[in-house]
């Protein structure tokens, strides 16, 4: 039996769950990375252990200090939990239009919240910059210093999956591993994990999977950044090359709509009881494409980032799903049924 030292030793380790029906229906083997069995039920708790451990080797962050982060919530939720177990605290800023889940998550993991309106990266006040400003603001005016984590253009992202998350994959299929497939957010993990399986199999497919609203799929299948169209996603969606990315070549972009990728995410809870937030939906979508794509016999990872209670009140709310035109999966429309009173008396 292996004990955990504290929280931190937790992170990472994660299983490999076979999906059952897009196993089946596209003839691989298609694997999710249960990511949200990290302690913060969160892909994004590899990125915050590093970058912390990165600021304290750097000697940026010393006991007592701040920690301050532009997040979408899972970031925010990593860094607020690692960090009260090694002993500091965290600022959160966030763009006012997440999951009140998430939001709520911060405050409980003791994350000090910051809401911010969301405005895209070109403007000063969104919410990445702000916190950025935020984090020099606190590190002069609080004697235990404070430090910008930064996960966009902080490379520690990146290489927790370089040293973690992409080990662990090759390890858990034996090697035999055809295709990688994920969806983007700060990069981190597409690229960490790119870089990692390359350097043991450079034929590796790399696949993107990119939200509607983002920049990314047009990056890599046409050579140029542009967006169309928007996405109920939180979290995913890139419209610029953070640091992370440089250098990342992508070998199958794809552009997944929230209908496509909804649809394989309710099978998923309803067939497989798998309930996964909607980045998760884009990312086994993504692999249901390429999957189809390279044919029959391929051995296709992907991430399972976190759980759908993140987003209760969006993507499993019937009237959410229906005012923005999304398919609503028959088990929220069973609830709704009337069943038998069958109270006695």
């Amino acid at each position: 039996m292996r004990v955990r030292r504290d929280l931190p030793d937790a992170v990472g380790n994660t299983p490999l769950i076979r999906l059952k029906q897009v196993s089946e229906e596209t003839g691989c083997e298609i694997l999710g990375k249960a990511e949200f069995m990290n302690p913060g039920q969160s892909v994004k708790d590899r990125a915050a252990l590093f970058i912390i451990r990165d600021a304290i080797e750097r000697g940026e962050l010393r006991p007592g200090g701040a920690i301050v982060e532009g997040t979408a919530g899972n970031t925010g939720i990593g860094l607020a939990l690692i960090g009260a177990a090694m002993g500091f605290r965290t600022v959160i800023v966030i763009p006012e239009t997440q999951s009140q889940e998430k939001k709520d998550m911060l405050r409980i993991a003791g994350a000090e919240l910051v809401e911010v309106p969301a405005v895209p990266y070109r403007n000063p006040n969104n919410y990445v910059r702000y916190s950025g400003r935020l984090a020099m603001a606190l590190a002069k005016s609080d004697p235990r210093g404070a430090v910008w984590a930064n996960q966009f253009d902080n490379v520690a992202n990146r290489q927790a999956h370089v040293e973690t998350t992409a080990p662990e994959i090759w390890d858990q299929t034996g090697g035999k591993v055809d295709g990688f497939i994920c969806a983007v957010g700060s990069g981190g993990t597409l690229a960490g994990v790119a870089e990692g399986l390359r350097a043991r199999k450079p034929d590796v497919k790399i696949g993107l999977a990119d939200p509607d609203g983002a920049a990314l799929y047009h990056h890599y299948a046409h050579g140029c950044l542009k967006a169309e169209g928007s996405s109920i996603t939180e979290g995913i969606g890139q419209g610029r090359i953070t640091a992370n990315l440089a250098g990342l070549e992508v070998d199958m972009p794809y552009n997944i709509p929230d209908a496509e990728a909804l649809k394989v995410l309710f099978a998923l809870l309803e067939n497989e009881g798998l309930s996964l937030g909607s980045s998760s939906g884009i990312n086994v979508a993504g692999a249901v494409r390429m999957a189809r794509d390279l044919g029959p016999g391929h051995t296709i990872v992907t991430v399972l980032c976190d759980y759908g209670t993140r987003y209760q009140s969006k993507l499993y709310n019937e009237e959410f799903l229906r005012s923005k035109g999304l398919p609503v999966p028959a088990f929220l429309e069973r609830a709704a049924a009337t069943l038998p009173d069958v109270m006695e008396g």
